[in-house]
């Protein structure tokens, strides 16, 4: 059976991708077929093959084996907004069904599958479109991203919230330094293990989206593999 993470974040601007890819080097690393997916991605370049979008090809390139970029990312939107503003603009409307069809095609290859989400928990994939849909058809296990910097604490607690209400259930967290500069860090991370109900899988350091292949080597997955 393909174990599945749906990957949300405090907010925007906290690497979800780079834990994202970071979880799936882990994964590959323990002998797993793992492929990551980004259902919905604004903020795409036009090129010769179609749309794309930094964050799905680097899904796709750390993905293996190596799907095909229409299925990582069904909707693949031009402008760098909010999906539903992204998705009014072009005159599409992003269907939950679509989504699944290509996470099923994914999935037939995989032991265990990456889900990035967009945004934080509470903005929405497109119109009429909650992120916790498309986590809960894909298994309901979320892992949370921590932007490690000032108000990330109440950002952190408040998004576990809404995913318990939400009917879904935090598997683990990952922390990521985004503020180099940012001070008492190893005390916010203590204060984060004490509030959320859920394990930390690893801290990511400051660090660019090429090194987080290297950067899977932080990450513990005994808790999300139950071993």
């Amino acid at each position: 059976m393909t174990r599945s993470w749906f990957i949300t974040g405090t907010d925007t601007g906290v690497g979800k991708t780079f834990a994202s890819v970071a979880l799936l080097h882990a994964l590959r690393s323990r002998g797993l077929a793992a492929v990551g997916m980004k259902p919905v991605a604004s903020g795409c370049e036009s090129t010769d093959a179609g749309w794309r979008n930094d964050d799905a090809l680097a899904l796709q390139v750390a993905s293996r084996p190596r799907p095909d970029y229409g299925d990582v990312n069904p909707y693949a939107l031009p402008a760098a907004t909010a999906p539903q503003l992204a998705a009014r603009d072009v005159g599409t409307v992003i269907d939950l069904a679509t989504l699944l069809q290509a996470y099923a095609r994914l999935a037939e290859a995989a032991d265990a599958m990456v889900v990035e989400g967009a945004g934080g928990w509470a903005a929405p994939m497109g119109d009429g479109l909650e992120q916790c849909r498309m986590a809960h058809a894909i298994g309901g296990e979320v892992v949370l991203v921590v932007g490690l910097r000032l108000g990330c604490l109440s950002h952190a607690r408040l998004t576990a919230r809404a995913i318990a209400a939400d009917g879904c259930r935090l598997a683990g967290w990952i922390g990521n330094r985004v503020d180099p500069d940012f001070e008492r860090v190893d005390d916010y991370l203590a204060l984060l293990r004490e509030a959320l109900p859920a394990p930390c899988l690893g801290v990511l350091a400051h660090a660019r989206e090429g090194e987080a292949g290297s950067a899977g080597r932080a990450l513990q997955l005994d808790p999300l593999l139950g071993t």
